[in-house]
Protein backbone atom coordinates (compact mmCIF):
# COMPACT_ATOMS: atom_id res chain seq x y z
CA UNK A 1 0.00 0.00 0.00
CA UNK A 2 1.34 3.60 -0.68
CA UNK A 3 0.01 4.99 2.28
CA UNK A 4 -1.78 8.02 0.29
CA UNK A 5 -4.75 9.19 1.00
CA UNK A 6 -6.51 12.01 -0.51
CA UNK A 7 -5.27 14.73 1.07
CA UNK A 8 -1.71 13.25 0.19
CA UNK A 9 -2.74 12.47 -3.23
CA UNK A 10 -0.97 14.57 -6.37
CA UNK A 11 -1.74 14.88 -9.96
CA UNK A 12 0.47 13.59 -12.43
CA UNK A 13 -1.38 14.02 -14.82
CA UNK A 14 -3.93 17.17 -16.17
CA UNK A 15 -5.86 17.22 -19.46
CA UNK A 16 -8.50 19.62 -20.62
CA UNK A 17 -10.98 17.67 -23.48
CA UNK A 18 -12.44 20.76 -24.92
CA UNK A 19 -14.93 18.69 -27.08
CA UNK A 20 -16.45 16.53 -24.69
CA UNK A 21 -15.91 19.17 -21.71
CA UNK A 22 -14.16 17.43 -19.26
CA UNK A 23 -11.42 17.95 -17.19
CA UNK A 24 -9.22 14.33 -16.90
CA UNK A 25 -7.17 14.45 -13.87
CA UNK A 26 -4.83 11.16 -12.70
CA UNK A 27 -3.30 11.30 -9.62
CA UNK A 28 -0.03 9.19 -8.04
CA UNK A 29 -1.96 6.62 -6.19
CA UNK A 30 -3.60 5.43 -9.64
CA UNK A 31 -7.22 7.15 -8.88
CA UNK A 32 -7.88 8.82 -12.68
CA UNK A 33 -11.27 11.04 -12.85
CA UNK A 34 -13.41 12.90 -15.76
CA UNK A 35 -14.96 15.24 -13.88
CA UNK A 36 -17.41 17.62 -16.20
CA UNK A 37 -16.73 21.25 -16.87
CA UNK A 38 -20.33 21.46 -15.25
CA UNK A 39 -19.81 19.86 -12.17
CA UNK A 40 -16.74 21.58 -11.46
CA UNK A 41 -18.49 25.21 -12.00
CA UNK A 42 -21.22 24.05 -9.71
CA UNK A 43 -19.22 22.98 -7.06
CA UNK A 44 -16.90 25.45 -7.22
CA UNK A 45 -14.55 26.41 -4.00
CA UNK A 46 -15.57 30.14 -4.45
CA UNK A 47 -16.98 32.22 -2.00
CA UNK A 48 -19.61 33.32 -4.88
CA UNK A 49 -20.96 29.54 -4.85
CA UNK A 50 -20.14 28.15 -1.08
CA UNK A 51 -21.12 31.37 0.51
CA UNK A 52 -19.74 32.29 3.89
CA UNK A 53 -20.58 29.00 5.78
CA UNK A 54 -23.16 26.10 5.79
CA UNK A 55 -26.20 27.05 4.40
CA UNK A 56 -25.00 30.08 2.61
CA UNK A 57 -24.55 28.29 -0.86
CA UNK A 58 -25.44 29.90 -3.91
CA UNK A 59 -27.45 27.27 -6.18
CA UNK A 60 -25.62 27.55 -9.53
CA UNK A 61 -28.70 27.52 -12.70
CA UNK A 62 -27.86 27.62 -16.36
CA UNK A 63 -24.41 25.67 -16.05
CA UNK A 64 -25.18 22.91 -18.60
CA UNK A 65 -23.42 24.38 -21.57
CA UNK A 66 -20.32 26.19 -19.55
CA UNK A 67 -17.26 25.31 -20.76
CA UNK A 68 -13.46 25.47 -19.62
CA UNK A 69 -11.27 28.53 -20.83
CA UNK A 70 -8.19 28.27 -18.98
CA UNK A 71 -6.19 26.26 -16.10
CA UNK A 72 -3.87 27.20 -14.11
CA UNK A 73 -1.57 25.72 -11.07
CA UNK A 74 -1.04 27.23 -8.04
CA UNK A 75 1.62 26.41 -6.45
CA UNK A 76 1.83 22.74 -5.61
CA UNK A 77 -1.35 22.29 -4.25
CA UNK A 78 -4.57 23.82 -6.47
CA UNK A 79 -5.65 24.54 -9.81
CA UNK A 80 -7.59 27.89 -10.99
CA UNK A 81 -10.25 27.19 -13.59
CA UNK A 82 -11.27 29.85 -15.65
CA UNK A 83 -14.60 29.11 -16.99
CA UNK A 84 -16.24 30.46 -20.32
CA UNK A 85 -18.78 32.80 -18.04
CA UNK A 86 -16.07 34.75 -16.47
CA UNK A 87 -16.27 32.65 -12.89
CA UNK A 88 -12.70 32.35 -11.77
CA UNK A 89 -12.51 32.94 -8.06
CA UNK A 90 -12.57 29.49 -7.35
CA UNK A 91 -8.94 27.42 -6.13
CA UNK A 92 -9.37 23.99 -6.38
CA UNK A 93 -6.90 21.84 -4.26
CA UNK A 94 -5.80 18.75 -5.12
CA UNK A 95 -7.27 16.95 -2.04
CA UNK A 96 -10.94 18.69 -3.20
CA UNK A 97 -10.87 17.67 -7.12
CA UNK A 98 -9.95 14.05 -5.46
CA UNK A 99 -12.93 13.87 -3.52
CA UNK A 100 -14.84 15.61 -6.61
CA UNK A 101 -13.78 12.31 -8.13
CA UNK A 102 -14.65 10.06 -5.48
CA UNK A 103 -17.73 11.46 -4.55
CA UNK A 104 -18.77 12.50 -8.40
CA UNK A 105 -22.29 10.37 -8.21
CA UNK A 106 -23.27 11.50 -5.18
CA UNK A 107 -22.54 14.97 -5.45
CA UNK A 108 -24.29 15.12 -9.02
CA UNK A 109 -27.43 13.69 -7.63
CA UNK A 110 -27.47 15.89 -5.08
CA UNK A 111 -27.45 18.77 -7.37
CA UNK A 112 -29.87 17.31 -9.57
CA UNK A 113 -32.07 17.04 -6.24
CA UNK A 114 -31.67 20.77 -5.15
CA UNK A 115 -32.13 21.91 -8.78
CA UNK A 116 -35.52 19.93 -8.74
CA UNK A 117 -36.23 21.37 -5.33
CA UNK A 118 -35.93 25.01 -6.37
CA UNK A 119 -37.76 24.50 -10.10
CA UNK A 120 -34.66 25.40 -11.35
CA UNK A 121 -32.84 24.24 -14.53
CA UNK A 122 -29.15 23.39 -16.21
CA UNK A 123 -29.96 25.06 -18.84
Amino acid sequence: MSGLSPDSARPVEIKLHSVSKKLEISFDDGASFQLPAEYLRVYSPSAEVRGHGVGNETLQTGKMHVAITALEPVGHYALKITFDDGHDSGLYSWAYLYELGVKHDQYWQDYLNRLAAAGALRE
